[in-house]
């Protein structure tokens, strides 16, 4: 049985023979986020199912394909869908493309998801760069055997999200006249939506907004010494004292109107850097 580098190394391995060979940028599409993948020249797309040790997505909004090709004048590897500890998977299961990607060649990390936010200065169709986060997952991808290949046993976290990569995000969002809040985001396990006392807490601790992803794969990252940046496409207004009950289909959608300023700021990003 492979132990982990030794899968990292047989799918590194299985990628380049299919052509993919260093990309400078990876990228990481949440739910209801995929369009970006329609200003890239793609020289190769390869269904997860079809990538040894990779999981399959099981959400039914996310894709599962691993794109590669020119974006802007550089090539990327995008991830169109991704894993989620609530579908059932370890945590080195959902971060492993990720070790994988930096294997490839990838610079640094660009990370999408979708949110709630506590936070009443925030509104649905917003966009919020993450400065900090609160890992709720009640678990880590980092627990069990460290391999020093991949990086050291105590990883530091004071700055989890890149400074540089998060200040060419803010210029261009001022460039664009794109409003882009700052703030900190809190993973939990789900699959539920949050009760209003849940909510309550999150804000109390120091949250702006809520998910169930990110925080594994920035873990991961740090871990490998590779710079990662993360934007939340604010998908509801979670205000405990007039909660409403969720709507999926309404958080895709505001995904999808939001996501054209997502797509104009990664696109300009990825040839400043």
């Amino acid at each position: 049985m492979e132990n982990l580098l030794e899968k990292i190394n047989t799918t590194v391995a299985f990628l380049k023979k299919q052509g993919i060979d260093n990309p400078e940028a990876g990228i990481i599409l949440g739910t209801g986020l995929g369009k970006l993948t329609d200003e890239i020249e793609i020289e190769k797309e390869i269904d997860y199912a079809d990538i040894p040790y990779f999981p399959e997505a099981t959400v039914e909004f996310h894709h599962g394909k691993l794109i590669y090709g020119r974006l802007n004048g550089k090539m990327v590897i995008v991830m169109k869908g991704r894993f989620h500890y609530y579908e059932g998977y370890t945590m080195q299961q959902i971060t492993f493309p990720v070790r994988v990607m930096k294997f490839l060649g990838i610079g640094y990390l660009i990370v999408s998801n979708a949110g709630g936010t506590v936070n009443p200065d925030f509104s649905k169709g917003e966009l919020m760069l993450l400065t900090d986060h609160i890992n709720l997952l009640g678990d880590n991808p980092l627990i069990g055997k460290n391999y020093d290949e991949l990086g050291p046993r105590f990883p530091d976290m004071s700055r989890p999200y890149s400074e540089t990569i998060n200040g060419k995000f803010i210029r261009l969002a001022e460039k664009h006249h794109i409003r882009l809040n700052r703030g900190v985001y809190a993973a939990v396990a789900g699959p539920n939506l949050e009760t209003r006392a849940e909510y309550r807490y999150l804000r109390i601790i120091g949250a702006d907004i809520i998910g169930m992803s990110t925080v594994p794969e920035c873990l991961v990252a740090n871990h490998m010494g590779l710079p990662v940046a993360a934007i939340s496409v604010i998908t509801d207004e979670c205000d405990p004292d007039n909660l409403a009950p969720i709507d999926i289909d309404e958080i895709l959608e505001v995904a999808g109107r939001a996501e054209k300023d997502l797509i104009t700021l990664v696109v300009e990003l990825i040839a400043a850097v």
